[in-house]
């Protein structure tokens, strides 16, 4: 599996709170999620695609951009 890292549009735990619950429904394809809100940023350890859960992750409503693979 590969660590991903997103920029989302959070403003407050809740919007985090959002997205940890949106990648949660992924169930055991996320290992791993690390939320910043002050960095807005999301890392997710994952064998699934960057598409696959940026399209998860935009069910919360919140814009989200691909950052890249995190060595």
């Amino acid at each position: 599996s590969q660590v991903h890292e997103f920029k989302v549009e959070m403003t407050c735990g809740g919007c985090a709170a959002t997205v940890e619950r949106v990648l949660g429904k992924l169930g055991d394809k996320v290992e791993k999620i690390n939320i910043n809100v002050e960095d807005r940023t999301v890392t997710v350890t994952s064998n699934l695609s960057p598409e696959e859960l940026m399209e998860q992750m935009r069910k919360t409503g919140k814009t989200v951009t691909y950052v890249g693979v995190k060595k």
